[in-house]
């Protein structure tokens, strides 16, 4: 019972807010149950961090105090942290990578702490924080793997269960697991029979692969899209924490996780994170009981807003109301005006790229609208009786990220062309000092950057490379992670193709 006294006296009220919890009637409609969203992004800092930061700070001694704070974040844990220093009177000192955008450096700023920009990485800005902790004697602020952090964000877990006494699911967004291990921690001792489930990104799921390995691991690379749970090694405490409280963790796709930015707009009309979307995607992908009152945590909002063209290009997909299909088509005149009247019917094209590639054949990447998975499956049907080669690439990231806005057909000439996906960090010179690393032996025969609107994007590379063991050498060399992609559908269709 010592934990669930830490939560009751964790400190969290002189700053952050007892959230709403809000039924959400879309939602709960599509699952068939009652569904509430647990509003932690309208904290003063927009996040749940706020919560655990200040537990922490304000538990310090007069000696600590008066040694100041230091922590390492690229958002939202840094804006907890540097608003409770604010409010405590205590110098804090934030250590984020060189690639934070500026309206997150300058919200830090804005609370009076004093910001060190090091790295391209949080790993690198974490590393260089606990340098600046031995040498100056401030305490760290760890962003999850921390008693009285977790004990703060544990304060969910009690206000739900005063707001909800019924409550018999809670979805919760997990990345180094501070706010599950908090909200299981409690609600699991005082009501066993509540199932908690953790949700993480399909590409950034180290909680589950550790609980499965029955230790800690590394994960070699995570996924940035939902950059607020982009961790790569769980915490000690955490870990144990998971193991012990929480029922299961599940996984959701980039794609469901824009699915639910759109469904938590369309119940509240305000836009969360893809981070803060995790428990809603979970909840949509659920098989819940008519009977349940599900509360998912919507657990931040600090989300920039060129990055929602992103997210709403995968909408439609992540919702099932489209479909992207490669479909190859005679290369002659009416070809396209039979294909519509064969095939479309009622549905509308979202997307249509094309390019002529050789005088035979046309290979066409198209968006058709759907009405729901069984509307696409007898679409896909109708595609195979009237006799048209295709390939869905619905699930295809390569195709999402780069190929439907590079739709050019074969490289003429292109002499052994290997493609590779390589992630940048989005700072300047960056592209520079990879092509200066790389050197000039090798011609560059495609190139597709798109802004991400993260701290990490990633670009689409084709090289004229006889020898790949020395290319890939020469990537490796270069401190960038790659990831080699000549056999994606997509790009075999529409890129690397022979001429026909």
């Amino acid at each position: 019972m010592d934990d669930i006294k830490s939560i009751l006296l964790a400190r969290v009220y002189d700053v952050a807010i007892e959230s709403p919890l809000t039924r959400a009637p879309k939602l709960s409609t599509a699952a068939g149950a009652d569904i509430y969203l647990k509003r932690e992004d309208l904290q003063p800092v927009n996040s749940f961090k706020l919560r655990g930061a200040y537990n922490k700070v304000a538990n310090l001694t007069e000696d600590e105090r008066a040694r100041g704070i230091i922590a390492a974040s690229a958002g939202n844990h840094a804006q907890g942290v540097a608003l409770s220093a604010k409010k405590l009177g205590v110098h804090a000192m934030i250590v984020m990578p060189k690639t934070t955008p500026a309206i997150k450096v300058e919200a830090v700023k804005g609370h009076g702490a004093e910001v060190v920009l090091v790295g391209d990485s949080f790993s690198d800005a974490y590393t260089y924080a606990k340098v600046l902790e031995a040498e100056s004697g401030a305490t760290f602020v760890h962003p999850f793997d921390d008693p009285l952090v977790i004990a703060g964000q544990g304060t969910i877990g009690r206000e739900i269960l005063e707001q909800l006494p019924d409550t018999t699911h809670i979805f919760v967004p997990v990345g180094g697991g501070g706010l599950i291990s908090g909200i299981a921690m409690y609600v699991k001792q005082l009501r066993p029979d509540i199932q908690v489930i953790g949700v993480e990104p399909a590409d950034s799921n180290v909680m589950q692969v550790s609980l499965e390995a029955k230790e800690r691991v590394i994960l070699g690379h995570v996924g940035i899209f939902a950059d607020g749970v982009a961790v790569k090694q769980a915490g000690v405490h955490t870990f144990a924490l998971v193991s012990k409280y929480v029922d299961r963790l599940v996984t959701v796709s980039t794609d469901e996780i824009c699915a639910a930015i759109k469904a938590v707009f369309e119940d509240t009309r305000s836009i969360v994170e893809p981070a803060g979307a995790l428990a809603a995607a979970g909840v949509m992908q659920a098989d819940l009981p008519s009977n349940a009152q599900v509360v998912a945590i919507c657990s931040g909002a600090n989300v920039s807003f060129e990055r929602l063209q992103q997210v709403a290009e995968r909408t439609l997909i992540g919702s099932g109301r489209e479909v992207l299909v490669a479909v190859t088509m005679p290369e002659k005149a009416g070809a396209l005006r039979h294909f519509c009247s064969d095939l479309l019917g009622d549905h509308s094209i979202t997307e249509f790229n094309y390019r002529l590639s050789s005088r035979r054949k046309a290979h066409v990447l198209l968006g058709i609208s759907v009405a729901s998975a069984k509307d696409k499956a007898a679409l896909m049907n109708k595609l195979n009786e009237i006799g048209y080669e295709h390939t869905d690439l619905s699930d295809d990231d390569i195709a999402k990220e780069h190929v439907r806005h590079m739709i050019g057909g074969v490289a003429p000439g292109a002499a052994n062309e290997r493609l590779y996906q390589i992630n940048f960090p989005e700072r300047p010179s960056a592209l520079g000092d990879f092509l200066a690393t790389l050197g000039t032996q090798w011609n560059i025969s495609a190139f597709h950057y798109r802004n991400q609107a993260s701290d990490t994007g990633n670009v689409l590379i084709g090289f004229e490379a006889e020898d790949r063991v020395a290319l890939e050498a020469r990537l490796n060399e270069t401190g960038y992670d790659w990831a080699s992609i000549d056999q994606a559908p997509s790009i075999q269709l529409f890129v690397a193709t022979e001429s026909e």
